[in-house]
């Protein structure tokens, strides 16, 4: 590929998702800042710090439940900058339901954004990609590594996830394309500072006694490897599920 690389990036209003943007646009690459309606965060906020990383960004409204809305999310940015080189499907959700009294549809809400709308976005970004891009999808350690009681839901759309990027790393690699999950571990972002539905700020001081790293990962440190991923330098990584945790899933506890 020559010429200035194009990224669609969902979720990226705040978390692992507006960093990765900022990393992406410090590297020379453009950025589509993908946010969603009722998300509290406000993605000014990440069209900002991209343009004081010396890069250029777009901020487009896209709904990853909608194939509509994710086809029109990669359209806007070809049509506006010509090419779509990078796709990272980020955007998910986190809900805590005990399986038992799980209804159907808090089970398929979860599904439609974090399994659905990660293959809506692969799949509108491969669309319009040629050899030398790249697919990245955001899986966790609650799935792609442990189980996590009181998110069965949340955990297998996680693990799916997985399933889907190896998939597509053997479908599209006569074409060139690559495709890789990244798992996280305990990042300290938004999401998992949520007491309700997640560990909380006091849960995550706590984890950072456990994890061999002496602490929870920043959200920079997995937009790095994403960067990585996502770059030339990679061009013969595909079909990977890399976990970025600080060793906690390689560690014994006591």
């Amino acid at each position: 590929m020559s010429g200035q690389l194009v990224a669609m990036i969902t979720g990226a209003a705040s978390g692992i998702g507006a960093e990765t943007a900022i990393c992406l646009a410090g590297r020379g690459v453009r950025v589509g800042i993908g946010t969603y309606s009722g998300d509290p965060h406000d993605p000014e906020t990440t069209l900002r710090a991209v343009r004081d990383a010396g890069g250029e960004g777009r901020i487009v409204e896209v709904d990853v439940r909608s194939t509509k809305s994710v086809d029109a999310f990669a359209d806007e940015l070809v049509a506006g900058w010509g090419r779509l080189d990078i796709t990272v499907a980020n955007a998910g959700i986190l809900r805590e339901a005990a399986f038992e009294s799980m209804t159907d549809a808090a089970w398929h809400d979860m599904m439609e954004v974090d399994l659905h709308g990660v293959m809506r976005t692969a799949r509108a970004g491969l669309r319009h990609m040629t050899s030398g891009g790249s697919v990245t999808v955001i899986s966790s350690i609650a799935g792609g590594v442990y189980g996590w009681q009181e998110h069965a839901h949340y955990a297998t759309a996680k693990a799916g996830v997985i399933g889907l990027a190896r998939s597509l790393a053997v479908e599209y690699g006569p074409r060139g394309i690559r495709a890789n999950a990244i798992i996280p571990g305990l990042i300290r972002t938004p999401q998992s500072s949520d007491p309700v539905n997640s560990l909380g700020p006091d849960g995550l001081e706590r984890a950072g006694g456990y994890i061999p790293w002496g602490r929870v990962g920043h959200p920079r440190e997995v937009a790095e490897v994403i960067a990585f991923l996502s770059s030339p330098q990679a061009s013969y990584v595909s079909g990977q599920a890399i976990v970025v945790d600080g060793a906690l899933t390689t560690a014994m506890r006591d």
